[in-house]
């Protein structure tokens, strides 16, 4: 289990937090060391000197009036544990740290207590509590004058802590405002990489953000200019070679009929560059005008292997589970299936197998169709996806070699995955996912 974090974003707050965090026991240790402890010291020595004084007087063991009188003068009380209760010692905090300074000056063990302001009795608000181990049931009570917290705990815990708190949560504010921007640029980044091209981003951040910020939105605008001009051309040139093809069909019709198998084979080659162009004009267009639509794959899948009931020679073997609906833009789609299908018939064999399920924990809708044909060789099965690359060798394919390449950037462009692989027992299987939400 990894524990670093590997984002900019969380690895910048550990840091911060670490030297705070650094910073928060150094501020404790001095706090601790030189302003509480030598406080906390002065107390205890104090209150030793008054118990010592008590004790030279003898007035532990003295008659009740003469323990009066001492009271009335120096607002010190020598009582029972019955009248210490009355007064509010049941209450008070035992202090083991000030227990072990006063009876190592005064020689004998002494448990050291104080009350709080909501228990003391009287004008003071906290009182000492002291009882020697040579008289249990005695306990001396001295006023704490000045006193200003509840408890004498060494340094001040929630102060610090409050500090802490603040400042890795300013540290952690301060960090995000830094990394919105990036975040911003990784999501076009990403956008621009399944062929989608965002409006520019706001320039905002340190310079150095501004300056990268800038020079992708002209990278983007650049890309989609190159993306529209090449749409426009390959859109000029296939409306430029369709001219000359209309001609040679119509010169081809104006042939004798002895001429009826060369008129046929010049139809056949126009359809066939015909079909070529459409290819063409299908990769250079992005499909991006269409609408994105609730669609079941099963039903579309259905739709289109009704075409194929037509032709005697396939034969295509269903296995459909039960789908949920997924966002996508259905003539895209249907595109995606007619060229896988057409291809498993084309090039692999006269029987192709259709398969659908669904996976609930990744959310995604998948399909798979198999033919049982020669396959395409290991080294060779992700050139298939590049433009004008085909599996000749294999499959003795034909064409312009862009089929898979169009199929794979519709998927990409419906945020999924396609991918080809040899089935084990021979034939070529190609499976596609698409996410349950867009």
């Amino acid at each position: 289990m990894r524990i670093l974090p590997k984002s900019a974003f969380g690895q910048t707050v550990l840091l911060i937090g670490v030297l705070l965090l650094i910073n928060q026991v150094v501020s404790y240790l001095s706090v601790t060391y030189y302003f509480v402890r030598p406080t906390t010291q002065q107390i205890s020595s104090l209150l030793a000197t008054q118990v010592q004084s008590i004790q030279s007087q003898n007035l532990i063991t003295a008659p009740l009036e003469q323990r009066r009188e001492y009271a009335k003068q120096t607002k010190v009380s020598i009582i029972t544990t019955e009248q210490a209760l009355q007064e509010g010692l049941q209450q008070a905090t035992h202090y083991n740290f000030m227990s072990s300074q006063v009876s190592a000056q005064i020689g004998v063990k002494a448990d050291v207590r104080i009350s709080s302001a909501e228990t003391a009795v009287g004008s003071e608000p906290y009182r000492v509590w002291i009882s020697l181990s040579t008289h249990p049931n005695i306990w001396v009570s001295i006023p704490l004058v000045g006193g200003n917290s509840s408890k004498l705990s060494p340094p001040p815990t929630m102060y610090l802590m409050v500090i802490g708190i603040l400042s890795v949560t300013g540290g952690w504010w301060f960090v995000r405002h830094l990394n919105r921007p990036l975040q911003a640029l990784q999501q076009a980044a990403l956008k621009v990489g399944k062929g989608q091209y965002p409006p520019p981003l706001k320039e905002q951040g340190s310079s150095e953000m501004r300056e990268v910020t800038r020079a992708f939105n002209r990278m983007n605008q650049g890309i989609k200019q190159l993306e529209d001009e090449r749409t426009l051309m390959t859109a000029g040139i296939s409306h430029d070679l369709r001219t000359p093809l209309t001609r040679i069909r119509l010169a081809s019709e104006m042939l004798p009929e002895e001429s009826d198998w060369i008129r046929d084979g010049i139809n056949d080659d126009i359809e066939d560059m015909n079909a070529i162009i459409d290819q063409f004009i299908e990769y250079a267009r992005n499909d991006r005008s269409e609408a994105w639509e609730n669609i079941n794959l099963n039903a579309l899948i259905k739709e289109l292997v009704k075409a194929h009931e037509r032709y005697d020679t396939h034969d295509v073997t269903l296995k459909l589970t039960s789908l949920p609906d997924a966002p996508a833009r259905k003539v895209a789609l249907k595109r995606v299936l007619d060229n896988l299908i057409e291809n498993a018939f084309r090039y692999g064999s006269e029987k192709v197998s259709i398969s659908t399920f669904f996976d609930a924990k990744a959310q995604r809708v998948y399909c798979r169709i198999r033919d049982h044909g020669p396959g395409i060789p290991e080294d060779a099965l992700d050139d298939v996806f590049m433009p004008f690359k085909q599996g000749d060798i294999a499959r003795g394919s034909l064409g312009s070699g862009l089929g898979l390449a169009i199929t794979r950037k519709i998927i990409n462009m419906h945020f999924g995955g396609i991918t080809l692989r040899n089935h084990p027992e021979g034939g070529l299987v190609a499976e596609f996912w698409l996410p349950r939400n867009r």
